[in-house]
């Protein structure tokens, strides 16, 4: 018994159609997780260059303007100085 010739076309067609198919989900699969991959690479590059700027700011930071008592420091050589505090109080006061 042989098959006729139209059942084989039809036979490879499918199975040369679902070759194809798989390849191009698979790609696509492959690309949508590449994608998401590089997404969260660059979340957490930019959440570390983030932390980086507040740990800088924390660092660079000038110390408090107030002493314990809450008194504002008036001396301009004192390395506590706050002048922008020190106005403040003077325009405060008048």
């Amino acid at each position: 018994m042989s098959t006729s010739q139209g059942v084989n076309v039809l036979r490879y067609s499918a199975l040369l159609a679902g070759i194809f198919y798989g390849f191009s989900h698979q790609r696509t699969i492959t690309a949508r997780t590449a994608a998401a991959h590089e997404q969260a690479e660059y979340q957490h590059k930019l959440d570390l260059i983030e932390k980086a700027k507040l740990e800088w700011a924390k660092k660079t930071l000038p110390p408090q303007a107030k002493t314990a008592g809450g008194d504002i420091i008036t001396d301009p050589n004192d390395k506590n100085f706050d002048l922008e505090a020190y106005l403040t109080k003077l325009f405060a006061e008048s």
